[in-house]
């Protein structure tokens, strides 16, 4: 049973995001700004640092690939951009304190990197008419603050969970 919990702690992350942007009103954070909650990012970015490392490339792959095949259009985009940041984080946290101040400014940075990988995939690609200075004020910089307030509230309940699976894994 405990074996299930990871998957369906990342599942619930995976469909939250969903709802959470049909349940929110347009006009909270300003009509024009764009808001993409990573909630499922947060939780892989924090369970590639805080869990076994091999689970959160894994699961980056996979979620990855589930994100690409229910969301967009496009297969590839996020199954690319979730295990490469994932694994940028991981070699990043090599060099720096694990501690959970360091570690939630660098979920943030991976964030970021994220929402500029999918941006420059999708203007490559001529999906977005979107540009740079656009993009940088109406849908990095929002999702940016937004998810650095989920990042508050779920950092610490995120690292004693994964500290709690590696104690049980024995890793």
């Amino acid at each position: 049973m405990r074996k299930l919990l990871l998957p369906l702690l990342l599942m619930l992350l995976f469909i939250g995001e969903s709802i959470f942007v049909e349940l929110m009103p347009e006009h909270l954070f300003g009509g024009s700004n764009i808001i993409a909650p990573r909630f499922l990012i947060v939780a892989l970015l924090f369970l590639t640092v805080y869990g076994p490392r091999r689970y959160g490339i894994l699961y980056s792959f996979v979620f990855g690939l589930l994100f690409d095949v229910v969301y967009t259009e496009i297969i590839g985009i996020y199954l690319f951009m979730f295990p490469l940041v994932a694994y940028i984080i991981l070699k990043l946290m090599k060099i720096l304190q694990t501690n959970i101040v360091i570690v939630s400014i660098m979920v943030i940075i991976g964030i970021m990197l994220l929402e500029l990988g999918v941006y420059e995939m999708y203007f490559l690609i001529h999906k977005t008419n979107m540009d740079f200075s656009t993009f940088l004020s109406l849908r990095l910089l929002p999702t940016t603050i937004f998810n650095m307030i989920f990042v508050i509230l779920a950092a610490y309940p995120l690292k004693k969970y994964y500290d709690k699976l590696v104690a049980s894994l024995d890793v």
